[in-house]
């Protein structure tokens, strides 16, 4: 963070209750060439003169005795150079939970050049305050009624014309654009002529050398007394440089960087589409998985570096082998995934598997080295009699090339869903686990749970995972079902306990002091000797108290015997082990449930939490267990955090205990420790504030136009896709403004806020007609003005929530 503020362009400061300096970035102390020891503890008059320190104390006071937030522009002058200059600074309190303002934060900016600008130009007030705002490439005026462009800057010579190519008339810029960009553009200019908000959108124009470059335009109208616009003041951007580098980092994300192939995210992409469009044309698509059979061989004796040559000849090969709209993928180490399209039976995939197998299997010659691989298949077709996922798909194709591997290799296997086989299968299986858990191939990883607000670290959930030869490491999913209702899943779940609590033992010696949550899995939990045999666990360990020990079970297992898993519950709590329930709200969640289970922690689902910033429903269900939690007196631990929004609204709901990838992702128990050193929590994390109940329904409100906005993007994406209903009087969102928003409307962000919502709605109805009349490019371009007001008005919802929480 020091490193972050003392390298931005800002003076940033903060000062105590009576002004003196606690802390000044670089900016600041090369200003006044002094060190931070010679700043700290000393107030304006040090470093300012008279007429500046005074100026100063009366904002700041507005600050620390008000706890007002201020805005204001200052002259300071600094005796020791003798210069003066124009600052704006916004000054901010620091206050305590109970209100009380401990401290300022100020960010000042020069903003002297800009005042000298702004005391050059002749125009009115309101042009140089837009054309003021950034030095960009081309700053222009567009005249509404007359269609009259006027540059300031060589826009000739920015795009390689000669002196005077670029006239005044807007047909001649229009003739410049890229043809496929000619309809957003000509729309744009429509849109102009009625808007009232700032327009942003970016295209293609023509270079004299021939070539286009990417330009990103950002106007801002000028509006008579009655209130339309009748002038446009825009600023153009080359973003050549940027495009180019956006699309290699997509590339790059959706690419494996060997061979080329599409990478897992991209296969899983182009599967779920395929998957659709063949459900939608009552086709047929086969999903294969590819193994080279005998590459490890080939890495051990020759190196990697000859590994990756077979790699990538290997790629080559199977892309000329499948047909052209057939997807083929690089899954992983030698392992890939073909999709094939309209293969209508079983029968009509043979020859395309055997292009696949001969392609596999041919010599490949790498300079002296002749080198010879083959390669196992397993296949699985779609649709199926039972809906599956994607993700099904591939481990159905998964498990058929094990099949093949099995049957003796350089051949292909097709799923069989048939009883028997799968229970041969399992048998497998569960000789495999108990191998990998003799031979000590299972690991736990650790994800942190953590105050979002305060930035401790509660404890930690083990996670098991298995570091399985072949495939590397394989999450629970991949194995624990097979062992549910196994004897191997209490011998597994009492490794996880003992290797658990021996973890705690090494980082006490490290100085670490923390708690670990387990899961229990009901196979363990229902044993008549639960109880003994945990504490026979916990007594190896003399050195952890069993108050560092947390058990999470799955409400649905609690279900199963309430009374006897109640028990175990307060015999456990008696010598200290405390419970929590995991994954709440996926099953039955009653006040029954709650109130005969002791269970001292309520963890919520992820499914609720990753969803609840575009589904209301989802927000509403959140809403309601953090409300029974509270009356349980129940401590709440949210899953699933994966972004700062997510974290943002459940401190605004009263959640602050969490865990999820926004936060840290299940780790290693050596990288533990370096976390923790590290960590801190967002900053909105720590100056959030719980809404009054109020104040919920903004929350809903926010949830219902995320939701809105989502379905227009999904409309615009599917081909069959529906919009929701573009009226802005029929929306949810209307109704909450006309209902429980009304509380608000003797608030100007109010207004704000009704007037974007309908400028929105009428975004959204260009969308539908640019869609409807098969402009498709025009419209997904269009999602991307849609997605800034939509995130213009969710800013404003939160001004709104910070005026009323300032009001009460």
């Amino acid at each position: 963070m020091r490193t972050i503020l003392d390298n931005v362009d800002a003076y940033i400061y903060l000062k105590d209750t009576e002004g003196k300096y606690l802390f000044a970035n670089r900016p600041v102390r090369d200003l006044w060439h002094a060190d931070m020891d010679e700043i700290i503890g000393y107030g304006d008059e040090k470093f300012f003169d008279e007429e500046s320190a005074t100026t100063i104390r009366i904002n700041d006071q507005k600050v620390l005795q008000e706890g007002q937030t201020v805005r204001a522009v200052e002259i300071n002058t600094v005796p020791q150079t003798g210069q003066t200059a124009v600052y704006h600074s916004t000054k901010l309190p620091l206050k305590h939970e109970d209100s009380t303002t401990y401290a300022l934060c100020g960010i000042s900016l020069d903003i002297t050049d800009q005042k000298r600008a702004e005391d050059a130009l002749k125009e009115s007030e309101q042009r140089f305050r837009i054309a003021g705002r950034a030095a960009y490439d081309l700053i222009y005026e567009w005249d509404v009624m007359t269609d009259e462009l006027t540059w300031y800057g060589d826009a000739d010579h920015i795009l390689g014309y000669e002196q005077g190519f670029l006239t005044n008339a807007l047909s001649r810029w229009l003739s410049l654009i890229h043809p496929d960009d000619l309809q957003l553009m000509t729309d744009s200019v429509e849109l102009h002529r009625n808007s009232t908000m700032e327009i942003q959108y970016e295209y293609r124009i023509r270079h004299a050398d021939g070539s286009y470059r990417y330009w990103k335009d950002h106007a801002l109208p000028l509006l008579g007394e009655d209130g339309k616009p009748y002038r446009w003041v825009g600023v153009c951007t080359d973003i050549t440089l940027q495009k180019e580098h956006q699309l290699q980092l997509e590339h790059n994300a959706n690419h494996d960087m060997l061979t080329g192939l599409p990478n897992r995210a991209l296969l899983s992409d182009r599967l779920t589409q395929a998957m659709q469009q063949e459900k939608r044309r009552m086709q047929r698509l086969a999903v294969v998985y590819i193994d080279l059979d005998g590459f490890k061989d080939i890495n051990d004796r020759y190196g990697h570096d000859v590994g990756d040559q077979v790699l990538v000849s290997m790629s080559k090969r199977f892309e000329k082998a499948l047909r052209q709209g057939d997807t083929i993928a690089r899954f992983g180490g030698d392992e890939f995934v073909a999709v094939l399209s309209d293969v209508g039976s079983r029968e009509a995939c043979y020859s395309m598997l055997k292009r696949l197998l001969e392609a596999a299997i041919r010599p490949i010659q790498l300079e002296a080295l002749l080198i010879q691989v083959s390669a196992s298949l397993g296949v699985t077709l779609y649709p199926q009699e039972e809906e599956v996922s994607g993700d099904q798909l591939l481990r159905q194709a998964d498990q058929a090339m094990y099949q093949a591997k099995l049957a003796g290799k350089n051949r292909y296997s097709f799923f069989d869903t048939e009883y028997d086989r799968s229970l041969r299968v399992k048998k497998e299986d569960l000789l495999r686990i108990r191998r990998g858990l003799l031979d000590n191939e299972f690991v736990l990883f650790y994800q942190p749970k953590v105050s979002m607000k305060h930035g401790d670290v509660i404890g930690v959930e083990a996670l098991i995972r298995w570091q399985h030869p072949n495939q590397g490491l394989l999450l629970p999913i991949s194995f624990l079902p097979i062992i549910e209702d196994h004897n191997l899943a209490v011998e597994l779940g009492e490794w996880v306990l003992n290797r658990a609590l021996a973890q705690l033992s090494q980082w006490d010696e490290l100085g670490l002091t923390t708690t670990v949550s387990v899961n229990i899995g009901a196979q363990q939990l229902q044993r008549t000797n639960f109880v003994e045999q945990l504490k026979q666990i916990i007594q190896r360990y003399p050195t952890i108290a069993p108050e560092r020990l947390q058990l999470e079970i799955l409400e649905t297992s609690a279900l199963d015997d309430m009374n006897h898993v109640s028990k175990i519950i307060r015999e456990c709590l008696e010598f200290g082990v405390s419970f929590a329930l995991d994954d709440f709200g996926t099953g039955y969640s009653s006040l029954s449930y709650l109130k005969h289970l002791p269970a001292t922690t309520i963890k919520i689902d992820r499914s609720f939490v990753r969803d609840m910033l575009i589904d209301p429903d989802d927000l509403a269900i959140l809403e309601g267990i953090l409300g029974m939690a509270t009356a349980f007196r129940r401590s709440i631990i949210a899953e699933g955090v994966e972004t700062t929004e997510h974290g943002d609204l459940l401190l605004k709901l009263g959640c602050d205990h969490a865990q999820g990838y926004g936060i840290a992702k299940p780790m290693p128990p050596e990288e533990f420790p370096g976390w923790v050193e590290k960590w801190q929590p967002h900053e909105s994390w720590q100056h959030q504030q719980r809404l009054s109940r109020d104040d919920l329904s903004l929350l809903f409100a926010a949830s219902e136009h995320r939701a809105w906005v989502y379905s227009v993007e999904e409309a615009i994406h599917n081909e069959d896709g529906e919009f929701p209903v573009l009226d802005h009087e029929q929306c949810r969102f209307n109704a909450w403004l006309n209902g429980d928003g009304k509380r608000y409307s003797h608030l100007l962000v109010y207004q704000q806020i009704t007037m974007l919502h309908e400028e929105i709605h009428e975004q959204a109805k260009v969308l539908y007609q640019w869609k409807q009349q098969g402009k498709l490019e025009a419209s997904v371009t269009g999602l991307g003005m849609l997605h800034d007001m939509k995130q213009q008005l969710l800013q404003l919802l939160d001004v709104l929530m910070c005026s009323s929480h300032e009001l009460s």
